[in-house]
């Protein structure tokens, strides 16, 4: 299929390269012309494990540009992937969802072929059907249903693993506004080999939140049951093992430690309780949920001043700035919270993460940004904050380590203590 994506960030950039994986020529819309010249280059403007690879291997499937016109008349489906930043209150900023929609509606109108505008950007329940479409219908002139097409198609994609959960997914959701357009999916989606779920355009949406909500519930949780386990001696990723084998509950999402970040968690939380209040409606449980995340990193202080208890001038090491291995994403990273009280007791901070200190550097240019890993080892004591794989070779041996992402090797350290274990 010939395929245009409007927005080249993580969720943009990994459909297009992926659907170019699977034969479909795909060109890629971005107002930004260093990203643009990336993309044709075969260069991801972006670090995603794998993301480089498709570019380079399926480079003539995969082009980019700043032409919205070229692109949707070159294209049956469109795909609106922009971001939704987050505003004052917690509320999602649709600016750029709007701009893009008039954009696209204002071409069809004077395109004869039939075309899919599908949304992919994450959108709180009822955007698309009450502001996407009309914007549509307004500005082309033309029906939804009768002269083109309407659909829904949420993104599950964790960053640092964005390409492999793209091409193995465990469901496809895709909510629609007319046969045509399911049916045009069901075509682009054929090959993979989980479920196709079909529904509503809202019903599509709403699936996006409650799955981020539950997950980020979740890990809240067990959070909240580390806490009680580190006061009574009983280590939590036990006692998550034992949960994980009742098939009602599973493993996955129940390692404790210092709580979640990214992209999406904190944003469609936050998105999704602004709505609720403007709603006059209550949301007890994304309240506690991020209420205990809120709290969270802020244990690891705790433990740190049981052995050092004026941190005044003491030399504290940060193992990892991103808010997850593999990504150089910092957003609402728990290093963070973490950062921003230790400069508050007046220590001196350093840090070190593979990917994620530029960006880190750019909130906290005061700290001391390490270039490798060891140096950080030269500390009064050390925060793991970030599990990456190169962390589990450091010799902590002497060492004080305060350990937020449950990293066994730091075990060795002459004073260890675990958050939740």
């Amino acid at each position: 299929m010939e395929i245009s994506i409007i927005g080249t960030g993580y969720v943009g950039l990994v459909s297009g390269a992926c659907f170019a994986r699977f034969g479909n020529n795909v060109i890629c819309v971005d107002i930004d012309k260093e990203k643009i010249e990336k993309i044709n280059n075969s260069i991801s403007p972006i670090y995603e494990d794998g993301l480089e690879d498709l570019l380079l291997k399926y480079k003539e499937n995969i082009k980019a540009t700043d032409d919205y016109n070229y692109a949707i008349n070159n294209t049956e489906i469109t795909f609106i992937c922009v971001g939704t930043p987050s505003e004052s209150d917690g509320g999602i900023d649709l600016s750029y969802v709007k701009e893009v929609t008039i954009k696209i509606a204002e071409i069809l109108k004077e395109k004869n072929d039939w075309h899919l505008v599908v949304v992919k950007s994450t959108v709180l329940p009822g955007t698309t059907r009450d502001i996407v479409l009309p914007l549509l219908e307004k500005h082309s002139g033309k029906k939804v249903g009768k002269d083109f097409g309407l659909a829904m198609n949420p993104e599950f994609l964790r960053e640092g693993i964005a390409v492999n959960d793209f091409l193995r997914p465990d469901r496809i959701v895709i909510g629609t506004y007319s046969d045509k357009s399911k049916e045009i999916l069901r075509e682009l989606y054929k090959e993979f080999p989980c479920p196709l779920f079909e529904t509503s355009l809202s019903a599509a949406e709403m699936i996006k939140y409650a799955s981020n909500c539950f997950l980020a519930t979740k890990i809240s949780f067990m959070n909240e049951i580390g806490n009680f386990c580190k006061k009574l001696d009983i280590d939590s990723y036990e006692v998550a093992d034992g949960m994980g084998l009742d098939n009602r509950i599973g493993r996955a999402f129940l390692d404790s430690g210092i709580g979640w970040g990214g992209s999406c968690f904190p944003k469609d939380l936050h998105a999704l309780l602004a709505w609720t209040k403007k709603e006059k409606e209550e949301a007890k449980i994304i309240e506690s949920v991020i209420e205990v995340n809120d709290l969270q990193p802020l244990m690891l202080i705790e433990l740190l001043k049981k052995h050092i208890p004026n941190l005044k001038g003491k030399t504290i090491g940060l193992l990892g700035l991103a808010f997850k291995p593999n990504t150089d994403d910092i957003r609402d990273s728990r290093a963070i919270p973490i950062v921003e009280e230790l400069l508050k007791k007046e220590a001196y901070v350093k840090a070190y993460d593979p990917r994620a200190a530029e960006n880190f550097k750019k909130i906290y240019p005061q700290i001391e940004y390490c270039s490798s890993a060891k140096e950080i080892l030269n500390s009064d004591a050390i925060l793991i904050t970030t599990k990456w794989d190169e962390f589990k070779i450091l010799n902590y041996n002497g060492k004080i380590v305060i350990d937020g992402r449950r990293l066994r090797e730091a075990k060795s350290a002459k004073i260890y203590e675990g958050v939740c274990w």
